[in-house]
């Protein structure tokens, strides 16, 4: 007899958040999220959902997320607006790479470089030349690949085959060591490339980052991946990055992450954070953890809640799969509202920070998209 698939239930569930995706958060940033004449995304609109947040600065980072969004939504005109922005506002043309910021009128602000910027310019740039005409295809693809040079050959740093979290405007001195995040994020970059490009040197790319990646980050007795390097003081896990990292490595099957035990690590580190921050009555995921499963920040942000999700819907195991229908139901209940969402919250439901922030539309979206 067939044996039923767990998550048989869940595509109209997963259907109720697209429909809520598609009909009340892309048109904020289409609308008044939206600075028509920067032609940039304010980085925030008040949790009414139509009121712009007065500018400090606009990031890189927040754009590159932005066109992302549009480009996989498949809003190409927007798109290519976002494209034109990034590259006029945040490029480097003296130096190379990428700003970190601008100002509210459109000038270089904070002018360091960012590792964590780099991987979502080249992340952005993979899924817009996917979809987008084909000479902006074309630039797209040249952007992705002078980013992935620029960390390379000028982001490098003294850990083996791992890259500095920042660096001085002309990439003269390092402002940051190694970290967890940024890295993941370039490893997520250089898949999507790899997706675009069928281009090996991205396979390449990810063979040598994962190898030194897990000799670094893992943290043996739990499978868990660190946020700072293993023997760094006052380190710490965060639930929302296992689950983060259980998704890229299950969803891409990718021979690297195999080779480097990334695989057989996640599995325990995904149980461990399961155990220790997940809330067992409301499903909310906590923001970080000791290696010894104690709490240590309970705040319930909404993009951890997200990568939950996607890690439910790819793990490997039919019974944890079977949980996410349930968990979906949850996460409606607890962080979707009618103009919009909840962007963090206490384990008690008190809302933290009530403003809608133009970078979480890019996690609801890759959380959706993973979902049967």
């Amino acid at each position: 007899m067939h044996d039923p698939d767990p998550t048989a239930a869940t595509p109209p569930t997963a259907a109720a958040l697209r429909a809520h995706y598609k009909r009340v958060v892309l048109p904020i940033w289409r609308g008044p999220g939206f600075n028509a004449a920067l032609r940039l995304a304010f980085e925030a609109v008040a949790e009414d959902g139509r009121t712009p947040l007065p500018p400090q600065r606009y990031r890189a980072m927040a754009c590159a997320r932005q066109l992302f969004v549009f480009s996989q939504a498949g809003d190409i005109d927007h798109a290519d607006t976002l494209f034109t922005s990034l590259r006029t506002y945040f490029h480097d043309t003296e130096n190379g790479g990428w700003f970190y910021s601008v100002d509210a009128n459109g000038a270089p602000h904070e002018r360091h470089k960012d590792l964590y910027t780099h991987a979502f310019v080249i992340f952005a740039c993979a899924e817009y030349a996917k979809r987008a005409g084909a000479a902006a295809a074309k630039e797209a693809l040249a952007v992705l690949e002078e980013t992935s040079v620029v960390i390379e050959r000028r982001m490098r740093s003294g850990v083996g085959g791992l890259f500095s979290s920042a660096m001085t405007e002309e990439f003269s001195a390092v402002l940051g060591p190694p970290l967890q995040n940024p890295l993941m994020h370039l490893t997520e970059a250089w898949l999507a490339a790899r997706e675009a490009t069928a281009d090996p040197i991205f396979d390449h790319r990810l063979e040598k980052l994962a190898a030194a990646f897990a000799l670094a980050f893992v943290h043996e007795e739990t499978g868990c991946i660190a946020e700072l390097t293993i023997g760094s003081a006052n380190n710490w896990l965060e639930p929302g990055h296992q689950f983060e990292w259980l998704f890229l490595v299950e969803a891409s099957r990718h021979p690297a992450f195999d080779a480097a035990g990334l695989n057989r690590a996640l599995v325990r580190g995904f149980d461990f954070v399961q155990q220790h921050g997940v809330d067992p009555v409301t499903g909310g995921v906590a923001a970080s953890l000791n290696d010894q499963g104690g709490v240590i920040d309970s705040t319930q942000r909404i993009w951890a809640q997200t990568e939950y999700l996607r890690a439910l819907a790819t793990h490997a195991d039919k019974s944890v799969r079977a949980q996410l229908p349930a968990q979906i139901a949850r996460f409606a209940a607890r962080f979707l509202r009618p103009q919009g969402w909840i962007e963090s919250q206490s384990a008690e439901g008190v809302v933290m920070r009530p403003e809608l922030p133009s970078t979480t539309p890019y996690h609801l979206a890759t959380a959706y998209a993973a979902l049967p």
